[in-house]
């Protein structure tokens, strides 16, 4: 099990998913006039869809934001240590029980399947893309592509998948792309890059270095720079991408400059890139493009 996203990052998140649904009077229509206000009820969700749980950690936080008396019970064989991250290729598995009053599980209900549903969607199409790659030497990264404000858990949501994070945000890593470069020539970029190098190691010495690039001349003076971690190669069919791998490893960069292919990957395309020999592979469709995992909530009669 990956760890979860501080509670404190998700708590503005779950409140303001809350209000939108509550509404500025903080009321469920249905619920408050339909169920007597001292019932007490039990909801099970149960996973239906093929794919992997992700997200369970939140179930706890949400239901605390909507009522306190609402207790969330682990069920026996099926721990969260257990299930979270987990493929599940039956068709019905029970994640968690939730308990108390049966108003404020009604009211909760679809915030918690809204988030659940996503990173389980998330985590099961990132499986699918680290499966079509495997027996090469090229990892699936994550991109900026995410849904506001719910970055860190759809991250999260790509780790359970099996594919790995690439920065976080603008504020821990640096990516120089072509709308940075578009005023510097060619001639001149690996200069230009040197001095940019150096002053991000001066603020942090262990922060990645990343340039992007999208013709084989650029790459060409990229790799004449000292201190680059990756290279991202954009929009790059695959011959390309095999003579930046033969450039890359003739120019002795092996194992010290990762290439990286970006743009318009797909399940159908992933594997074709991957056989070219490039390390990374940053697919904007983990978080941009996602079918819902199919979960829901069983009130028990």
């Amino acid at each position: 099990m990956f760890p979860f996203p501080n509670p404190n990052d998700l708590i503005d998140l779950i409140n303001l998913a809350r209000r939108e649904d509550l509404g500025p009077n903080n009321d469920d229509v249905t619920s408050r006039l339909l169920i007597d206000e001292n019932a007490i009820g039990v909801g099970t969700l149960v996973q239906r869809g093929v794919g992997i749980s992700c997200g369970l950690p939140i179930v706890e936080m949400i239901c605390r934001a909507y009522d306190e008396r609402l207790r969330v019970e682990q069920i026996p064989g099926f721990h969260l240590e257990i299930i979270e991250g987990r493929f599940n290729d039956a068709r019905s598995m029970p994640l968690l029980r939730i308990r108390g009053p049966l108003r404020s599980l009604l009211s909760a209900e679809r915030v918690i399947l809204n988030f659940l549903q996503r990173l389980g969607g998330i985590a099961t199409q990132t499986q699918r893309f680290v499966r079509r790659v495997e027996g090469t030497a090229a990892q699936i990264y994550d991109t900026r592509k995410t849904t506001p404000g719910l970055r860190l858990l759809e991250k999260y949501a790509v780790l359970c998948g099996g594919g790995q994070n690439h920065r976080i945000g603008l504020y821990d890593g640096l990516l120089v792309k072509d709308n940075h470069l578009a005023a510097i020539p060619t001639k001149e970029l690996s200069i230009f890059l040197q001095a940019i190098i150096s002053r991000s190691r001066t603020e942090d010495a262990r922060r990645l270095i990343e340039v992007e690039v999208d013709t084989l001349e650029q790459l060409r003076e990229v790799l004449k720079v000292d201190g680059i971690d990756v290279v991202l190669l954009d929009n790059m069919d695959c011959p390309q991408m095999t003579a930046a791998v033969e450039l890359r490893d003739r120019s002795g960069r092996r194992g010290k400059t990762a290439l990286e292919a970006s743009g318009g990957v797909t399940i159908e395309t992933v594997r074709q890139i991957a056989l070219t020999g490039v390390e990374r592979i940053a697919v904007g469709a983990l978080t941009h493009s996602v079918t819902a995992l199919d979960i829901g909530l069983d009130i028990e009669e």
